[in-house]
Formats: C-alpha cells, sequence, structure tokens
C-alpha cells in the first residue's frame, strides 16, 4: 500500500514539473540545436531591368487604402518587353503579260508568267527593279518581232543588221569558251542580283529564275514598263579577248531620240547605264573602253522606264561563283547610286520652297522638265 502511494506522489510531481515548461533533457538539446544561414552566398537580386522598372512609393506598400490601383502597380513591377517583330518573307507573285499594256501585242512569245516580289523587310524602299536574266526562250529565235513600236528601221548594226524592219523575237545567246550556255550564266547573275536586292530594300521584277521561260524581249519590256521603275538585262558580249564590262546607250541619232517612247527614257536609261558602270568600276571590275556602247536595241526601243542592257563581259571572261559575286556587288552598288540621284518620289526642299517666289510657281514648274537636258541636246526630243 505504500509503494502504491508512492508511485502516485512521484506520478503527480512529475506532472507538476511539465506543466511549469520543464521538459526531458535530451529533447530540451535537441530544441536548442541552432540553425545557421550561409552567408558566403549573397541573396539574389532580381534582374537589372526589372529592379529599375519598380517604383512603388515606400509609404503605399501594404497599405489597402493606397491611391495607387493594384493595375498600377502591377504594371510597375512587371517589365515591359518589347515585342518580337518577325521579319516577312517577301511576297511573290506571277505576273502575266497583260494584252491591256501597251506594246502588249507587239510581242510574239508570252505564254509564261513573270515573278513580282514585293519587299516586306522593315528597310523596303517601294522602289522595284527589274531583273532579266538574258535568253532562256527555247524556240524564240523562230519568231520575229518589229525592231521599233512605230515599225520604222533600225539605224544601227548588231545582232540585227541595220535598216532591218524586224529581229529575232529572243536569240538563244552564245556559248563560254568552257562551253557553258550564256543563258546559264545570265540566269546564276540574275538570281544574286535578286536576292542582294531584296536585301538592300527593294523590290523585284524577276523575268526568268528557270533555264526556260516563254516570253519574248517585247513582253520583258513590256512587263518591266507597267511592274517596274527600271529594266536591267543582264547579258554577256560574244567577243573572244576578254573586252570588259559596257552598256548598250541609246544611239543619238534624232530620228531614233525623238521616236516615243525612247524621247521620254533616253536620258535616264543612259545616266542607269552609267551608275551601273561606276558601281562596277568601283568593285574592281574591268570595264570596256568608256563604258558604253551605242546600239538600237527592241529592248531600248519599246522601253517606257530607264532601261539596259549591260554587257559583263564576253566568252572569255571569268564567270565563277566569286566573279559573279563581284558582278553583283557592283551592279547593286550601281542601282543604289542611280536611285540616290533620281529618287522615285522625289520631294523639294524646304530651303527650295522658301526661296521660290509665289508668283513664279508656275514658270518654275513649266522649266523643270529641261533642267537636266544639257543646251545641245533639248532639240533631240
Amino acid at each position: 500500500m505504500k509503494r502504491y502511494k508512492k508511485v502516485i506522489a512521484l506520478t503527480l510531481s512529475a506532472a507538476m514539473l511539465a506543466g511549469c515548461g520543464f521538459t526531458n533533457r535530451r529533447s530540451d538539446e535537441a530544441e536548442s540545436t541552432p540553425t545557421y544561414i550561409d552567408t558566403t552566398t549573397p541573396t539574389p537580386t532580381p534582374p537589372e531591368s526589372v529592379a529599375e522598372s519598380v517604383a512603388v512609393p515606400a509609404d503605399t506598400v501594404g497599405l489597402a487604402d493606397s491611391s495607387i490601383p493594384d493595375s498600377s502597380i502591377a504594371a510597375a513591377v512587371e517589365p515591359t518587353l518589347e515585342p518580337t517583330v518577325v521579319p516577312q518573307e517577301p511576297l511573290v507573285e506571277d505576273k502575266m503579260l497583260d494584252p491591256n499594256y501597251e506594246f502588249a501585242g507587239e510581242s510574239q512569245v508570252h505564254t509564261d508568267p513573270a515573278k513580282l516580289y514585293t519587299n516586306r523587310y522593315a528597310n523596303a524602299n517601294g522602289i522595284t527593279v527589274c531583273v532579266n536574266a538574258g535568253h532562256g526562250t527555247s524556240g524564240g529565235d523562230n519568231y520575229r518581232t518589229y525592231c521599233h513600236p512605230d515599225h520604222t528601221a533600225k539605224v544601227t548594226g548588231g545582232s540585227t543588221a541595220e535598216g532591218a524592219i524586224k529581229a529575232t523575237a529572243i536569240a538563244t545567246g552564245m556559248d563560254f569558251a568552257d562551253g557553258t550556255p550564256e543563258r546559264a550564266v545570265t540566269l546564276a547573275e540574275a538570281l544574286l542580283v535578286r536576292d542582294e536586292l531584296l536585301r538592300r530594300g527593294y523590290n523585284v521584277l524577276m523575268i526568268r529564275e528557270t533555264e526556260d521561260v516563254q516570253l519574248d524581249n517585247i513582253a520583258r519590256t513590256v512587263l518591266a514598263n507597267n511592274l517596274a521603275d527600271c529594266h536591267i538585262a543582264i547579258h554577256w558580249d560574244s567577243t573572244d579577248w576578254d573586252k570588259g564590262a559596257y552598256y548598250m546607250s541609246v544611239p543619238q541619232y534624232e530620228s531614233y531620240l525623238s521616236m516615243y517612247p525612247v524621247s521620254e527614257t533616253w536620258q535616264k536609261s543612259n545616266a542607269l547605264g552609267d551608275k551601273l558602270i561606276e558601281g562596277l568600276q568601283a568593285n574592281n571590275v574591268k570595264i570596256f573602253e568608256s563604258g558604253s556602247m551605242e546600239m538600237d536595241l527592241t529592248q531600248t526601243s519599246y522601253s517606257k522606264v530607264p532601261s539596259i542592257d549591260i554587257e559583263l563581259g564576253d566568252k572569255t571572261s571569268d564567270h565563277s561563283d566569286d566573279a559573279l559575286a563581284v558582278l553583283c556587288k557592283g551592279l547593286c552598288d550601281g542601282i543604289d547610286l542611280y536611285f540616290a540621284a533620281n529618287p522615285k518620289n522625289p520631294q523639294p526642299t524646304g530651303d527650295a520652297q522658301e526661296t521660290v517666289p509665289a508668283e513664279a510657281e508656275s514658270s518654275v514648274a513649266g522649266s523643270q522638265s529641261t533642267e537636266a537636258v544639257p543646251a545641245e541636246e533639248t532639240t533631240a526630243d
């Protein structure tokens, strides 16, 4: 009985001690073990752009009745991300010869389309260049077309004799000394020029992108007249002494210069040719003599936009990939030079507007069309 009383007394004492906060020593030691924080690792900070964008006043943080709307705080905390602009590839369209185009009825071969590349990159400039890979129309030499839109005779020789009324609709072209067809090299060069012009912001009208396209010289020219701001036909000459590059300039015959549409374009065509030669020369391309040779071409005779046949050498000239790349840069540099000097949509400068009296505007406007024509050439039109 005494033993039971002793057990009960001990139990009551333990309970009283527990109520006063005393615990088993091992348990107390475990709970008193400190937790260490590794202070050698710096506390991460938000990225600089985010940290700088947080501008919440200190006296408003945590206040439910703050005057700053929740949406404003969220906008301040969240970084503003610029939208990613994905460049759009050029829009590519097939363009058939429209029978309603002026001079379209003179064409004999026009069953295939050209391709129009509309530039949609950020640097698009709205200028369209027609790139015409010379030749490449099988059977084209079986047809004949009028040399001039008014059906008069040629004033110079060339692949078609002086005095001829009709010419081959489109020639086959020559073969290089190594047997490569000219049409294959003109196509390779045209594709390089297309890609470089698109990179520089131009639209491009491609007459031919394959070995054979059924478009004769008149069809090619009429398409350029209606869909482009200039027309560049790429060729190599049939001579065999690596003569260098030159362009076919407009013959200086009064009867030819006064013929429509040559009368409206010949000066711009020669200016384009000069700039192409300048661009080629700046890239160390060999130039033939003065860089031009007068020639009465079907292309020139029907052109309503600045139009040039550029001969990039002859049948013995280097036409390797490296050589074509240099020629491409020279041509594109020349195109840049031409449109820098002849903007598509020139705007009058503020100075010009300020210095022209209001009463003189009509006389100035009337004289602008002859300013670019040298005095000795004004009677040609």
